[in-house]
């Protein structure tokens, strides 16, 4: 896998939507009570997510 400073915008871009959908699936598998081994991997996911959106306004920038 790459790391986020070697991908492109194209897919920054990918990878932000997939990781959003499975954050979303996380969330409404915790409301509904079925996620009990995985819910500290909601806060890592967020913080992956907010580092590639991060990653991607600075290409925009240039």
């Amino acid at each position: 896998m790459k790391s986020i400073r070697e991908m492109s915008e194209k897919d920054l871009l990918a990878r932000i939507q997939e990781s959003r959908g499975e954050l979303a699936k996380m969330h409404a598998d915790t409301s509904k009570g079925t996620m009990r081994k995985d819910v500290g991997k909601i806060k890592p996911m967020r913080r992956d997510i907010a580092r590639m959106m991060t990653r991607l306004t600075e290409l925009r920038r240039r």
